[in-house]
């Protein structure tokens, strides 16, 4: 078998099979194929696409590269939950707390931000003290502890998908539905959760600008779950405008705080209802997603995960004073505000410009190497729908240099769009695909 002869075969439109998949990608994980011949494949079949036969190859070989945790020796059903990037998305330090103080295991790996979408750990950093570089036998531990783990993903977990991943975004061939399905499949898969939960965005501040690009995917991504033995279940929700008010990584723990104690924006709490609800109907903790829903609203009124939160984080070897002192937090050294050039409604916010403003501030990476400022960020104090005042402040800047400060100011009251008319809110969820 040569690499060669099999990018011919795609190249002319063929199906590949199993085996042969597994050739091209084993062989890019152990250096064996060259870069450049991966690309060509690559191009050759983004061009001519995957059927369903060679994304589900694609996929168990991508499992195969590397490590699968086996997480038998926690008890009960342990579910997972992913969301493919957004502004503003700190759901999984809401959800993962609210679902383990309803009884059920959330074993969590996470990743960084990259680009203009945040990123669990970093947040996750912000708190003093808490390790998320976990060995397997410490994920163990502290989800049989507390019921709840958030750790970053190991090296070994699928490392083709890394030199993939890596190609693809060079080779312009990141686009293709069946490398988005099976590149987070895979790693969800290999991470060993019993049933996962996908929060697929739409919109500016996502990777998928259109509902049906992203049902394609949902629907794709649940029968690859299947053909697995995962329970998959799919929600589309809305990234047109950024998700709360609080953009950065200390500003948006302090949002989770704020959520947890029934205090938070209307659509974060909305929207980690709804996963939650998903969440505990998957794992057979309730019996439907709307029993789930009310299992979360109670829990979030009693302050239960707020309680699990603490517990989380003592567990990883940090403290969790911050939520009581948010002072102890990093805090930004200034703060800019910017204000509405005329009066009239809210009818939309950019969230992928406004992510790019907390990128430019600091607050994000271009590259995985790059390192960010915890305090820098963002704080909205409008949303579509609202009504706006000349010279009324649309959103902070939180900054400790001025270095991009004039591009960032002139960004962010470009992404708000005035208008005299009210739009209707946009809405928040989709569809659920189960």
């Amino acid at each position: 078998m040569r690499a060669v002869d099999l990018i011919i075969k795609k190249r002319e439109g063929n199906s590949l099979s199993s085996q042969e998949i597994d050739y091209l990608i084993q062989g890019c994980a152990r250096g064996d194929i060259p870069d450049y011949q991966m690309s060509a494949f690559l191009m050759a079949a983004f061009l001519r696409g995957l059927n369903f036969s060679e994304t589900r190859g694609l996929t168990a070989s991508m499992i195969k590269s590397g490590d699968v945790l086996d997480l038998t020796g926690i008890p009960g059903v342990k579910v997972d939950k992913h969301s493919t990037g957004g502004v503003g998305d700190k759901t999984t330090l809401i959800l993962v707390p609210l679902v383990a103080a309803a009884g059920t295991v959330v074993v969590k790996m996470s990743g960084r931000a990259l680009g203009h979408t945040g990123g669990t750990l970093d947040k996750l950093e912000t708190i003093p003290g808490l390790r998320i570089d976990l060995s397997l036998d410490e994920v163990m531990a502290v989800a049989k502890k507390v019921g709840a783990v958030i750790a970053g993903q190991s090296a070994e977990l699928v490392p083709a998908d890394k030199k993939i991943y890596a190609l693809r975004d060079v080779t312009g061939t990141v686009d293709s539905l069946s490398f988005i399905a099976s590149s987070i499949m895979s790693k969800k898969i290999a991470g060993g959760a019993d049933c996962i939960v996908l929060d697929v965005k739409v919109g500016s501040g996502g990777f998928l600008s259109s509902v049906e690009q992203a049902r394609d995917l949902g629907q794709l991504m649940t029968a690859l779950g299947k053909e697995f033995g995962r329970e998959t279940v799919i929600v589309l929700s809305s990234m047109v405008q950024p998700l709360g008010y609080a953009v950065g990584n200390a500003l948006e723990v302090q949002e989770v705080v704020q959520t947890l104690k029934g205090q938070g924006p209307a659509d974060i709490t909305e929207l980690c209802l709804v996963l939650g609800g998903e969440m505990l109907a998957a794992a057979g903790t309730v019996e439907t997603p709307q029993l789930g829903r009310e299992r979360m609203r109670v829990l979030l009124e009693e302050g239960a995960g707020l309680d699990k939160l603490r517990e989380i984080i003592i567990a990883q070897g940090g403290s969790p004073d911050f939520i009581d002192q948010p002072s102890l937090l990093p805090t930004a050294a200034k703060k800019y505000e910017v204000r509405a050039q005329e009066s009239g409604f809210i009818q939309e916010i950019n969230a992928r410009e406004v992510g790019w403003v907390s990128l430019l501030l600091g607050a994000g990476r271009l590259r995985k190497e790059d390192s960010i400022d915890p305090a820098v960020g963002i704080t909205l104090q409008k949303k579509v729908g609202d009504v706006v005042k000349v010279n009324e402040i649309l959103a902070v800047l939180h900054i400790n240099n001025e270095q991009n400060l004039e591009e960032a100011k002139k960004r962010l009251s470009a992404a708000f769009t005035i208008g005299p008319e009210q739009q209707p809110q946009p809405p928040l969820i989709y569809d659920v695909i189960r």
